[in-house]
This record gives structure tokens, C-alpha cells and sequence, in this order.
């Protein structure tokens, strides 16, 4: 037998299916329903090859990028291919070809099945259209794995036909199709896919050589309109777990352009977090990437990562994709919007679009509540670089127990106070990532935060009172403060617990001397920070910079310019910083002591309620449109009654602290001057080491209707 089979289907046919795609979407073969694969295929345009060697293309009016340089696999190494196809192999050499794969599992393949799978893939994918119906090349899904079927696998007369209708330019079958009996002539040709190959069904870009086919995963490319991110990112599929960053942007809107993988490649991958798209904020290393720290300077003085920091190379290892690294304020400063120099400062897309992002997680908190095709965003926070900008983009934001993420191979500001977090959009998305995430051994060394070993489990003993504190609430909307009211009494009432008042800068004042006041946590977590940042982070740059520059200072933001200029290595010594780790640990071991206990009954015998956000009020990226206190709000304003920013309350404590939406409420924009919607959030904090405890209430809120997911775009309710 050659290597083609003919497939018979008539001219006449198939010039009817190009010239009259709408007579035809009406026709149907017996038994199965309207094809919704008839009509006219975009042709492939292609656009500019990537220093990389991948290549972007559109198709239509979608533009997608295709690693060419390292293809998923590589099939055929048949000289058939060359004489069968030579003219279109001749012509794709040049140029790829979009194409669809798919795996099937019966011996008999009919027109239904194959019209359910490709409406599936159209229905439930963001990256697949019909266009890559262009190619399509079936395969058994034995015949990738080193033990081979034998089983024949046939074509029936309504698979022959739907395949006539859709009428692909190539039609590659896989060895196991072999002894089919064809009754119809079209032709194909048969490739037998290597031993252990890790091809996947769904969309691909085929280059088409004289003996052989490659096909490279294809990534759609989408627009950050929001200007969320620095850069996107791709797997670079070398096998050594490198990444490559993409270098495509939208000329006319100035646009970041994010490759987005098919969710189809994943379908069949059973790890926990399969095919779903993170954003990782540019303090991580990622191999193959520059960590620039949001610094132009610091890029410039160092090399790409040559690994990936545990924390992402977990995410990587469990099956999530990379796309892209985002904005952040300039290494990590709790810097105002006015106050970023090096980066364009990112977009809200809440409200009225001209809300600030807060600092510094801001890209991720924005581009998760902007974006449904991003998943997931990882950040860290120090100060309050996770919860606040959740709190304004109405999506869940946490910041762990002190030490429950190692912060290896990632740009530091405190190492005894930074954590690593995620935002998503929700509960049960949130609680199944980092059920996933946190594990034992990513755990961060207890000489690294000054504290006992944490240990932290999957706890369901839960809390018998909330602390409603009342130094930092209630919230200034009157509005939002009865949606936090609602929010406490379904609270309350699902877990059976009581409501009480704390004054909790009261309760500090009021202790004996040996407790840590608030002007000495407050000292000795600002000691903490730059000390580390100034050592690892300031001085490689500053000696970098002026050995680099006849002996100028690096170019960087006003938020850290002073500081790193006024650094007195002599004050800062090895002594200050032990005291203040010494003060940080006396501080955690009086608070779990005497404010959030554990008991036999609950891992957290209480959680706090506190407002990190802005009270229900528009918080805007231009300082002069806040001018209105009554209507507006600045963040990181500490109320008048309390005695320290209650985003500090953890950093200084260790304990986990969470950010809610729950709801949102109207203001008249100072931009669009029309009303809007803004989100409500609230703080809920637990004891160190009881994360999954508050993410098992959390979820449990769900389940029962008080706690619901957010939606993308202006309103997240």
C-alpha cells in the first residue's frame, strides 16, 4: 500500500465549499447536525520572525505567536511526504500552516464524534477558531506512547463526509489509519509520530519540510490595554525550562501583546493546576527573563535568571503557564501612582478606569480583575503590596503567615518580613491554588524570619468570635459599611460565632513594658527592610552603576533616592538588625499569646476584621482628584484613633491577613462625571499558621452563597 490513502470526494465539491460557504452551512449530512465549520478560512498573514526564532502570524483579525524554534514534535521523516505533497510542502516551508489535532479513541471514527470534539474546542477555548481547521491531522491516542496499539483505526462514511465539508488543505493521518478502507478519494497522508512524543490535541502551526513536520504550539496574542504588564512570556519548550520573553506590541494603542496558550493542550493533564494562566510580578526570577525590580537601571547591570525561583518553578511544575511578568512599583516601594518614573503606572479597569492600583503588586491585583483569559497573579507583600491592591480591584488578595513561602531567587525588600502571595477572582479558585502552592518544603527557613518553625495545617477548626476593630473601622461609606454589617451577620451565623469590639491600639498601649509598643515594631520593621534591600538590592547597583558611569548614581524613582543616598553603613550594623529581629519575635509570641490564641477547639480562636482598602470610597491615580475627602480617599492613610497603619499589623505580628471583596457601591466619578461602582473589601486576619483554615471558611462561605466569585471589567459584582 502507498503512503497516501485516497479519500474520494469530488472537485465539484469541494469548489462549491470555497465559493459558496453559506449555501453549504445549511446543508447537512444524515444523522448529524449543520457543521459549524463551513465557511471561508482566513489565510495565514505572516508578520515578523522574534529574535527568539518563533514567528507571529494573524489569522484574521487574531494575531498569534508560534515557537517554531522548538516544536512540540516533530513527525513524518517519510520521503513520501515530499512526492505526495510537494507542491504544498514546497509552499509551507516557507511560511506555517494552522492546524488542528485530534486524539480519538475508537477504533471507528464517525462525523459526530469529530463535529462534538471540534465544538468543543470552539466552545470552550479562547485560542482555537476554525481557521486552524486549514490542517488537521488525526492520531489514535496510543499510537504517541512507547507501546503502540496494533488496532486499526477506520473512518466511516459520515467521518469521510463531515472531513469533506470541512475540506482541510492537508489531511495527515497517523500510522494506525493504515488499513482503513477508504470508499471516497481524498487524499492524505500518513505520519507516524515518534515514541514518547508529549504532543497534545488542539491547535498548532505547521512548518511542512521534505521529510518531515514540525508542529509548534500557538499562543494567542492579547492586548493589555490596561498596560498591566511589563512584558508576556512563553515556555520555550527547550527542555531545559526556559522562558522567552515576547517582543510584539500594538503600535497604535502602545499595547503590550500577551501570548496566551490553548486550553486544549492541557485537557488531558491530570497536575492541579493544569493549563491555568499566571502573571508573576518582575521581583521573581524566572529563567531566560531579566528581574528588573521595575528598575530600567537594575535591568541594565544584571543578566538574565539562570533558574527559576521555587516558588514559580512550583507553579511551573504543577502545571500552570507564565505569561508574562507585570507591573510593579520601583522595587517594591509602597510608592503613590504620581510617584513612578521608569514604568507608564498601570490601569484599573473598576469604576470609571482612573482608580488607582495602589502598590507595588499593583499590575496583578489590576490585570486579574481585567482580564478573563489570566487566571492567576503572583506577588508579594511586605508592607501591604498584595491586600491593597486587591482591595481597589475587587479581587482576593492574600498575605500569608510570615515564612510560608521561601522568597529564594527573589528580589527582597525585608527578608524577615516579605511574603509571597495570589490573586484571583475566586474563593475556590484561590484555596485550590494555594492548597497546591504552600507545601512544607518551600517553607522559608526560620533564621531567614526570626521566628519559631511554622507549621501550618489543613485545618477545620475554626474560630469562635470575630473581632471587629474598631481603631481601623467602621468603613467611611456609610454604604459600605452595611455591606460589611451584612457580610458579618452571615458570617457570624454560618459559624456559629459571636461579634465582639476591639480596640486594638489600645489593648498595645495598655500592656506591660516588655511588650513591644507600636513606635518600636514600627522601628524595627523599617530596620528590617533596609537593611536588606540596601545590601542585596541598593549597593550591587550603586557600586554597578557608578563603576559603569564615571561615579553618577543610578536613575531611580524618588521613593527610594534619598534613602539609598543617606545609607549610613555605620548605623545599620549587623547588632541593630539582630535587636530588631529580637523585638519582631517578642512581638509575635505576646500577640499569639494574647490576642490570637490557639486552643484544642480552633487553630485561631478569634479572627480580626479591619479595612485595608478605601472604605468604600473612589481612591484615584492622580493626586489632585482625591481633594475631596468626604468623597474620596487616599490610600495608606492611618485612621486618627489607631496607633500604626493596619497593613502593618501583620508584618510586625506574622499572622495572615486576607483580602474580600464583598460587594461595591456607586460614586459620582470625578473623570467620566457620571456614576460608577466601586468595590467593597474586607481584612480578615487570623493567627500565624492558620492560612488554611481561613481559606476552608472562606471556601465554605462560598459554598453557601455569602462569598461569590467577581466578575472582569468596570464592576466586579
Amino acid at each position: 500500500m502507498t503512503s497516501s490513502v485516497r479519500i474520494h470526494i469530488s472537485l465539484f465539491l469541494k469548489l462549491c465549499i470555497a465559493s459558496l460557504p453559506l449555501w453549504l452551512s445549511a446543508w447537512s449530512i444524515p444523522g448529524i447536525e449543520a457543521s459549524p465549520v463551513l465557511r471561508q478560512r482566513a489565510s495565514t498573514g505572516f508578520l515578523q520572525t522574534t529574535r527568539y526564532g518563533s514567528v507571529t502570524f494573524t489569522l484574521g483579525n487574531q494575531t498569534y505567536l508560534a515557537n517554531v524554534r522548538h516544536p512540540k514534535a516533530v513527525l513524518g521523516h517519510d520521503s513520501s511526504i515530499s512526492t505526495i505533497r510537494s507542491s504544498q510542502a514546497e509552499a509551507s516551508s516557507t511560511q506555517v500552516v494552522p492546524f488542528t489535532v485530534i486524539f480519538v479513541n475508537d477504533e471507528v471514527v464517525t462525523g459526530a464524534y469529530l463535529q462534538d470534539v471540534i465544538t468543543s474546542y470552539l466552545e470552550s477555548d479562547d485560542v482555537f477558531s476554525e481557521d486552524f481547521l486549514e490542517g488537521i491531522y488525526l492520531a489514535r491516542n496510543d499510537t504517541a506512547s512507547s507501546k503502540r496499539s496494533v488496532t486499526t483505526t477506520n473512518l466511516d462514511a459520515s467521518a469521510i463526509e463531515y472531513l469533506g465539508d470541512i475540506a482541510p488543505g492537508y489531511l495527515f493521518l497517523d500510522t494506525s489509519f493504515a488499513g482503513s478502507e477508504a470508499s471516497i478519494d481524498l487524499a492524505a497522508t500518513y505520519l507516524a509520530p515518534p515514541a514518547g512524543t508529549n504532543l497534545t490535541a488542539g491547535p498548532y502551526a505547521v512548518s511542512i519540510s521534505g521529510d518531515s513536520v514540525s508542529l509548534s504550539m500557538v499562543y494567542r496574542l492579547y492586548r493589555d490595554s490596561y498596560r498591566d504588564f511589563l512584558y508576556g512570556t512563553y515556555d520555550a519548550n527547550d527542555g531545559a525550562g526556559t522562558f522567552y520573553p515576547t517582543e510584539t506590541f500594538d503600535s497604535r494603542f502602545w499595547d503590550p501583546l500577551i501570548p496566551v496558550p490553548s486550553r486544549i493542550y492541557s485537557w488531558a493533564d491530570a497536575r492541579p493546576l493544569a493549563g491555568r494562566r499566571v502573571a508573576v510580578k518582575d521581583l521573581f526570577d524566572v529563567k531566560g527573563l531579566i528581574t528588573s525590580g521595575g528598575s530600567q537601571a537594575w535591568a541594565e547591570i544584571v543578566e538574565v535568571a539562570n533558574h527559576s525561583a521555587p516558588s514559580i518553578q512550583r507553579i511551573v511544575d504543577l502545571g500552570a503557564v507564565l505569561v508574562g511578568k507585570y507591573k510593579l512599583a520601583q522595587f517594591a516601594s509602597g510608592a503613590d501612582p504620581w510617584g513612578w518614573q521608569d514604568e507608564h503606572y498601570p490601569f484599573n479597569p473598576r469604576g470609571d478606569g482612573w482608580l488607582t492600583c495602589s502598590a507595588s503588586s499593583s499590575g496583578g491585583g489590576c490585570a486579574v480583575a481585567a482580564y478573563d483569559w489570566l487566571d492567576f497573579a503572583i506577588g508579594s507583600d511586605t508592607g501591604s503590596s498584595m491586600r491593597r491592591p486587591a482591595a481597589v480591584s475587587g479581587t482576593f488578595g492574600n498575605r500569608p503567615s510570615q515564612g510560608l513561602m521561601t522568597l529564594k531567587n527573589v528580589l527582597p525588600l525585608g527578608a524577615a518580613t516579605d511574603t509571597a502571595g495570589v490573586f484571583s477572582r475566586t474563593v475556590q479558585d484561590w484555596v485550590h491554588f494555594a492548597k497546591n502552592w504552600y507545601v512544607p518544603e518551600l517553607v522559608e527557613d526560620a533564621s531567614i524570619t526570626g521566628l519559631s518553625p511554622l507549621e501550618a495545617p489543613d485545618s477545620y477548626a475554626f474560630p469562635k468570635r470575630i473581632l471587629y476593630l474598631t481603631d481601623y473601622l467602621p468603613l467611611a461609606n456609610p454604604a459600605a459599611e452595611v455591606i460589611l454589617q451584612n457580610f458579618i451577620r452571615n458570617m457570624s451565623e454560618a459559624f456559629d460565632m459571636n461579634v465582639e469590639n476591639l480596640n486594638l491600639t489600645a489593648l498595645v498601649g495598655n500592656t506591660t513594658d516588655d511588650v513591644p509598643k507600636y513606635d518600636a515594631l514600627n522601628n524595627a520593621t523599617g530596620i528590617l527592610n533596609t537593611m536588606t534591600q540596601y545590601e542585596e538590592v541598593a549597593k550591587p547597583l550603586i557600586s554597578a552603576w557608578s563603576a559603569r558611569y564615571e561615579g553618577r548614581f543610578p536613575p531611580i524613582d524618588p521613593a527610594r533616592r534619598n534613602g539609598w543616598a543617606r545609607y549610613n553603613e555605620s548605623f545599620y550594623t549587623a547588632d541593630l538588625y539582630a535587636s530588631a529581629l529580637a523585638t519582631k519575635r517578642a512581638a509575635v509570641d505576646w500577640f499569639e499569646s494574647a490576642v490570637l490564641v490557639q486552643t484544642p477547639e480552633s487553630c485561631s480562636e478569634s479572627v480580626m476584621l479591619w479595612d485595608i482598602g478605601t472604605g468604600g470610597l473612589p481612591s484615584y491615580r492622580e493626586r489632585e482628584l482625591n481633594a475631596w475627602p468626604e468623597t474620596t480617599a487616599f490610600l495608606a492613610v492611618t485612621p486618627p484613633g489607631a496607633g500604626i497603619s493596619g497593613a502593618s499589623l501583620c508584618p510586625v505580628y506574622g499572622c495572615v491577613d486576607v483580602t474580600v471583596p464583598i460587594g461595591q457601591v456607586p460614586y459620582a466619578s470625578n473623570v467620566t462625571f457620571r456614576e460608577e461602582m466601586v468595590p467593597v473589601t474586607v481584612n480578615i486576619i487570623a493567627r500565624r499558621g492558620c492560612d488554611f483554615m481561613l481559606w476552608n471558611m472562606l471556601e465554605k462561605l462560598a459554598d453557601l452563597g455569602v462569598l461569590g466569585g467577581v466578575k472582569t471589567g468596570r464592576t466586579a459584582f
